[in-house]
């Protein structure tokens, strides 16, 4: 089976493999939509949202005497605190200090940690797990690409405002007390559950797992006791622009393509894994991988500059802290424009302009928007949505320190080129979005974190 490493020499470097769409955009493995994904977006907000998280995400079992060393070997940010009952957001940066991945970790025992998020950072782990001289082993749990299969756990989401009194009458009585990432346990009716307490809405909830044999009766029963509730099932559209609102850049690209003494990783991996046939688009374009990395401070993970361990990454982290840092930001996008986009579809030939899904507009794996303030490259654009409880187009991504909430922004929107070789990406023309900088899609009170 051909490595990473081979598939991107055969293909003439990392650029030309993941300008290549094998493998388009990610379909989540869930119905599209259970009423319409307009009613479902808005349900996060007014009354309680219950998102299905069972198939889309890999799970890593680490297991064993060295669990907590070989994560704090690979963990940008402190793990002061963690040990059973608790989670904690894994952030892996490789020797350069750009990101690999991020991933949860979910600590059930006292050698025992569940790993749960995109591939690339439990695939960081298992290569060190696997060829380092660590008393662990690795099991792992595979994700549902495209048809939904039975997993060692179901994993579910309630969130919103009416969502706690879901959650008190499914346990009969008042909830434990669950921490800010912590975990707990309760009752769904007859059966028990595992909660960890996080946002990915932007509203308090919790995040529930348990064996997948219960999980038909766990749903039907939060259906049953939440439909006065205004409980609405979260189907994969509307499920797709939960990170943008939420403000998780979801889509980065691994920095594992290029660095010498990451060698040994790529000759490990398989390429046909997900970081070999990641697709690469966006109107970003650099001929230089190293321009698509990014560090943690990008993504808006400032936390990681405690530096109380060492870790893969401290050193060329700590010899970058006092450079110029982009900041995670949100634009959003001018309406007249997006009429403009959308009436372009009447034009002929590839005068069109790059056809604007909804509510996902992100149209590859792993996308890159070219942001310009005052006729400069400002920072990139990752993931873009319409939003029906802003009612407008916003996207997320990474900008400069000076490019702040109220600065007028131009967007890029479509492929150079038309589109290249990429058969997944339609004929069309470029063209510019006027946008506005703004602070976050919500108030600060009602933001969350989402991780997953």
């Amino acid at each position: 089976m051909p490595t990473l490493n081979d598939v991107i020499e055969a293909a003439g470097g990392p650029l030309a493999l993941l300008r290549s769409g094998r493998s388009g955009s990610f379909i989540f493995p869930v119905t599209s939509e259970f009423s319409n994904w307009r009613d479902e977006q808005e349900s996060w907000r007014s009354s309680a949202a219950l998102m299905d998280l069972s198939q889309h995400m890999p799970d890593l079992v680490v297991q064993g005497p060295d669990v907590f060393r070989l994560l704090e070997h690979l963990g940008a940010n402190s793990f002061r605190g963690f040990g059973p009952m608790k989670a904690k957001q894994l952030v892996a940066v490789g020797p350069d200090g750009n990101m690999i991945g991020d991933a949860i970790l979910f600590c059930l025992g006292e050698d025992l940690v569940r790993i749960v998020g995109r591939p690339p950072a439990l695939n960081w782990v298992q290569f060190h797990a696997e060829t380092g001289d660590w008393k662990v082993d690795t099991r792992r749990d595979e994700r549902a690409v495209i048809v939904p299969r039975k997993r060692e756990f179901y994993r579910l989401q309630l969130q919103g405002p009416t969502a706690g009194e879901i959650f008190e009458k499914v346990n009969g009585g008042p909830m434990p007390e669950i921490k800010f990432f912590h975990m707990g346990r309760f009752r769904i009716g007859q059966y028990e559950t595992t909660a960890l307490n996080h946002r990915m809405s932007g509203f308090p909830g919790l995040e529930f797992f348990g064996p997948y044999e219960d999980f038909e009766g766990v749903r039907d029963t939060l259906l049953e006791a939440g439909a006065e509730f205004g409980i609405t099932q979260i189907g994969g559209r509307a499920y797709a622009s939960v990170a943008t609102e939420s403000g998780w850049i979801a889509n980065t690209l691994p920095a594992i393509y290029s660095q010498p003494e990451l060698s040994a990783f790529r000759d490990w991996h398989s390429g046909n894994s997900f970081e070999g046939r990641l697709a690469l688009g966006g109107s970003f374009v650099s001929d230089r991988i190293e321009d698509y990395y990014v560090t943690p401070w990008d993504l808006g993970y400032t936390h990681i500059a405690k530096f109380d361990h060492d870790f893969i990454g401290r050193d060329a982290l700590e010899a970058r802290i006092d450079e110029p840092h982009r900041h995670k930001a949100w634009v959003e996008w001018d309406r007249d424009d997006v009429a403009k986009i959308s009436a372009s579809m009447y034009n002929e030939g590839d005068r069109r302009f790059k056809y604007l899904d909804t509510p996902m507009a992100t149209y590859t794996a792993c996308q890159f928007d070219r942001v310009e303030k005052a006729g400069r490259h400002a920072g990139n654009m990752n993931l873009s949505i319409y939003s029906s409880n802003t009612r407008s187009f916003i996207s997320l991504g990474s900008l400069d320190a000076d490019a702040q909430p109220g600065d007028d922004v131009v967007l890029t929107w479509g492929e150079p080129n038309g589109g290249s070789n990429n058969r997944a990406i339609e004929r069309h023309t470029q063209t510019t979005v006027r946008a506005k900088v703004i602070d976050r899609p919500f108030g600060e009170t009602t933001q969350g974190s989402g991780h997953h």
